[in-house]
């Protein structure tokens, strides 16, 4: 734990959109910390907020976007010498031109839609070489091919010709990882990477991932509903909902020691073979509407262990270790004491024997 490098800082994000029926209050006060070579992972359901705080990383957020508040610290090399950015503060060229894909690069959650479909597999790889490191045609062709070959796909010289959509799902899926990492970015953000591939191919990017991260020391930021692939891959999880993290901690501390009913649900929810329930768990109700702000915890309507307190005061994030923290009112010194489910518990029992084995 020692000597960690502190890459990427969020602080107090607050982010609204404005649409046709009125302003949306999408992120509310995001923290979230990123330290080279670590793995960090946002989870939460559909609308919670995960992605829009990495396009604001991005700085590819929709127009009708207001940034009310936060910083987004980003520190990164440049010409031998550390540079520290407010990304907020930047326009949105200056962006593109000196972070997007040379320091911070994106994998999108659908290979067809991210990959020109006009274009060979080959001149999209050389592009952003062209571009940000100014490579010539023959230097930026043998780079691209070697990208391939280190991404797990055979006869790349073959594939350097091929179009989109002459190729699987999970090879569309390696060129798009190739061309995030084409200019060697420091950080890598993958939403939802596997989401449209199945199971065995899934396992194989996660791997191929893995193994490029610990090669070239990039930090990566894994935007997921799915904990399966948590539990795999990363080493400190954000859970968010209604746009504000709700409990944050290490791998273990967020799967084994869970705090938050809301991360109580996920867990639940995870399918199970050993399970006793006849039926998958569900946690009650849907997401809130983010155009109608609800005064309190954003949870306290789904939560079956929620407090008077709930309805009026959003909780703070109370501190459970140094690297584990939840917000939820359940975890004041006057709170009632309650335990999570039997069944979890069961379940995480049974969770941390399958990883001793």
């Amino acid at each position: 734990m020692q000597d960690r490098e502190l890459i990427l800082s969020i602080r107090d994000l607050d982010i609204s959109f404005q649409t046709t029926a009125g302003s949306v209050h999408a992120i509310r006060g995001v923290d979230l910390d990123l330290y080279r070579g670590e793995t960090v992972a946002i989870v939460g359901e559909s609308g919670s907020g995960k992605s829009v705080s990495m396009k604001a990383v991005m700085g590819i957020l929709d127009k009708n976007s207001t940034i009310n508040s936060g910083r987004i610290l980003f520190t990164y090399q440049e010409h031998g010498a550390a540079k520290t950015v407010d990304i907020l503060q930047l326009d949105r060229k200056t962006i593109r031109h000196t972070i997007n894909g040379r320091h911070i690069a994106m994998v999108f959650q659908d290979p067809m839609t991210s990959l020109d479909p006009t274009m060979t597999v080959g001149k999209q790889i050389m592009e952003g070489m062209v571009l940000h490191d100014r490579l010539g045609k023959q230097e930026a062709w043998k780079r691209a091919v070697s990208l391939l070959t280190m991404v797990g796909i055979s006869d790349p010289e073959k594939r350097m010709k091929n179009y989109p959509h002459q190729l699987s799902g999970g090879m569309r899926q390696r060129v798009v990882i190739a061309i995030a990492l084409a200019c060697d970015p420091e950080v890598l953000i993958c939403d939802e990477p596997t989401t449209a591939l199945d199971v065995t191919i899934q396992a194989k990017i996660l791997e191929l991932i893995k193994r490029i991260q610990n090669e070239m020391k990039l930090s990566v930021i894994y935007i997921t509903h799915d904990l399966g692939v948590v539990a795999k891959v990363a080493d400190y999880v954000n859970v968010m909902y209604a746009g504000n993290i709700v409990e944050r901690g290490q791998i273990d501390e967020v799967f084994y020691d869970p705090r938050h009913p809301y991360t109580w649900g996920l867990l639940s929810a995870m399918p199970d073979l050993d399970t006793n329930d006849e039926r998958l768990y569900a946690i009650p109700g849907s997401p809130p509407n983010l155009m109608h702000e609800k005064k309190g915890d954003a949870f306290a309507p789904r939560n079956i262990y929620a407090l008077n307190i709930d309805d009026r005061l959003m909780p703070p994030m109370f501190k459970i270790t140094e690297t584990h923290a939840a917000a939820t009112w359940l975890l004041h010194e006057n709170a009632p004491a309650v335990q999570m489910p039997e069944e979890l518990r069961a379940r995480i029992e049974r969770m941390k024997e399958e990883a001793a084995k």
